[in-house]
């Protein structure tokens, strides 16, 4: 079973819809004790870092994720999922993230229009194949190849596939974990990969059939 953290924010229907359509088992919840006996966790959102903050703290779910996520349970953070895992956020100074990946997110500067929202391509980063901490929990004959560019959740999906935003603040990791990244005036880390958990500044349920496609590949390295 997936649990889909419900913390009072975010587009949780889509998220569900989109599950649900590919056949997984989950629930929608910010029970403690579902969470616990959950597989694998999600957590999506729009919205704001310091109220994602002060929301999961208030339904006591902030120190309880980290924990469950540093047990090594399967972790898929959708937009404010990934930024929740950074040390700080330029939109909320002063407020603490889950500083479970060493870096801050940071706003679009310039004239760049924001949100930056719509569909726009996400270049895989080839050099994630010799650093797969996920390995060792496939079969070799299903361990990803160079065209899955090194990231078995981007198994059947084409380098430059356009995946769809909607966000103002984008991640800056002060780690090597950069599973892909997308232009838009700047480059930009669009999704992280660092053990069990895979976290992405798009959303893959508001991304058609490719989306699906990431997703179904979560549920399989759930599975």
């Amino acid at each position: 079973m997936i649990a889909i953290v419900d913390y009072g924010m975010g587009n949780l229907r889509s998220v569900t819809n989109a599950f649900a359509h590919l056949g997984a088992a989950i629930a929608v919840t910010r029970e403690r004790s579902v969470i616990a006996q959950a597989q694998a966790l999600v957590l999506p959102g729009v919205g704001a870092f310091g109220k994602c903050v002060e929301n999961l703290k208030r339904f006591d779910l902030f120190d309880f994720l980290k924990e469950e996520i540093v047990s090594g349970k399967p972790y898929l953070g959708i937009c404010l999922g990934l930024q929740m895992l950074f040390e700080s956020s330029e939109e909320a100074p002063g407020v603490a993230g889950m500083g479970l990946v060493k870096g801050r997110v940071v706003k679009f500067k310039g004239s760049l229009k924001v949100p930056h929202m719509g569909w726009n391509r996400v270049t895989q980063s080839m050099d994630r194949m010799d650093r797969m901490d996920r390995a060792d929990r496939m079969d070799r004959a299903d361990r990803p190849t160079k065209e899955s560019c090194g990231s078995g959740i981007f198994t059947g999906i084409r380098q430059g596939d356009f995946f769809y935003f909607v966000h103002s603040y984008y991640p800056e990791p002060a780690e090597d974990l950069t599973a892909s990244t997308t232009d838009y005036g700047v480059s930009f880390v669009s999704s992280i990969e660092k053990g069990n958990l895979f976290a992405c500044q798009f959303h893959p349920e508001k991304s058609q059939k490719v989306g699906l496609s990431l997703l179904q590949n979560f549920i399989n390295v759930c599975a």
